[in-house]
């Protein structure tokens, strides 16, 4: 979600920021790329070690709440694409998860947003014993959508993303937003989601299938 449908990272890091100056410490944007992909739990502890002296909970729900908030006052900005491309896809009938490691209630707010029927299911990082980049929250995005993980593409904007798909067993599109993806495994890489269309998603689908790898 955050960073392939939403160009949410900018209110993160402000949120990130703001919690950190408050308890008299520094977060710099080379600070908060370290955070990009993780759950929000292990971003927690990283926060607590820069001198947020919270429980990770707390850490995590007042984060939350601040990008929220941010996103009601100032707009979701949807990553050029891709909200476009996930409606053709529902319009063929393409089943479709989003697995996020953002919690419920952030995501629940997303989907509101997109106008129309977006997802059979949604996979939260409060709902997964295991974060990304372990295979869980895909594992568990095929298992509500009732269909085996090599029937799945996922598309992912970072390394700790398409690490958990690719262990998961999913076919993987990269499509680097804050993070480069150039090194990082995957069965294909796309500048963007613009113009992008299911025929094009078909067509990775295919070439990962019978071997041929990016």
């Amino acid at each position: 979600m955050d960073g392939t449908l939403v160009d949410s990272e900018p209110y993160w890091i402000r949120a990130e920021t703001e919690l950190v100056q408050s308890f008299g410490g520094n977060w710099t944007h080379e600070d908060a790329l370290q955070l990009v992909g993780s759950g929000l739990w292990a971003s927690a502890e990283i926060l607590q070690g820069y001198g947020v002296d919270l429980p990770a909970d707390r850490i995590v729900h007042g984060l939350t709440e601040e990008v929220r908030g941010l996103l009601a006052r100032e707009g979701v900005p949807w990553q050029p694409g891709a909200r476009e491309l996930l409606e053709s896809v529902r319009a063929r009938g393409i089943r479709t998860a989003l697995v996020t490691m953002s919690i419920r209630s952030m995501a629940e707010d997303v989907v509101a947003a997109m106008g129309f029927d977006a997802f059979d299911a949604v996979v939260t990082g409060d709902e997964v014993a295991h974060a990304k980049p372990h295979p869980e929250p895909y594992a568990r995005g095929a298992e509500l959508l009732g269909v085996p993980i090599g029937g799945c593409l996922a598309i992912e904007d970072s390394p700790t993303g398409l690490a958990a798909a690719m262990a998961a067993g999913a076919v993987t599109l990269g499509v680097p937003h804050t993070l480069p993806l150039d090194d990082e495994p995957a069965h294909e890489r796309w500048a963007s989601l613009d113009g992008r269309t299911v025929d094009d998603l078909a067509a990775v689908f295919a070439a990962a299938r019978t071997g041929e790898h990016a």
